[in-house]
């Protein structure tokens, strides 16, 4: 398994509130959107990623991680397990402190590179069913 409890606990509770959402887009039939709702409500800041860096849930959408122009705490993906380590990668070098694959994205690669870099890392889970959970 790619993320103990701990480390999922750890990400939800102490990693930062700022949340990259990759692939959150205005379309309300995508997980992405229903997810980030979730996360807001307990209280994280969403920042929208995805090509048309369209508003969404009130927050500006952006076309990359390195357009962000704060900090990103943790960034959340929802795209394809083919272009996921990629964008691994691109949370590396923005300083993010935490990456979170959505249920169905898995890279192994991906997982050992970031998490060799230092950051936590979740696989194949969703941050909307976990962080209820914590009690």
């Amino acid at each position: 398994m790619y993320g103990d409890q701990e480390t999922i606990r750890r990400i939800l509770t102490h990693s930062g509130d700022t949340w990259a959402v990759v692939g959150l887009s205005t379309n309300e039939h995508r997980a992405a959107h229903g997810v980030a709702r979730v996360l807001q409500h307990f209280g994280k800041r969403v920042v929208p990623v995805h090509p048309k860096a369209e508003t969404v849930h009130g927050e500006r959408g952006y076309t990359s991680l390195d357009a962000i122009p704060f900090p990103v705490d943790v960034v959340d993906v929802f795209v394809n397990s083919d272009l996921a380590g990629e964008v691994a990668d691109q949370a590396v070098a923005i300083g993010a402190k935490a990456v979170w694959f959505q249920l169905g994205v898995i890279d192994q690669d991906a997982y050992h590179r970031t998490r060799a870099a230092g950051l936590d890392m979740v696989m194949d889970r969703c941050p909307a069913i976990e962080i209820p959970l914590l009690g």
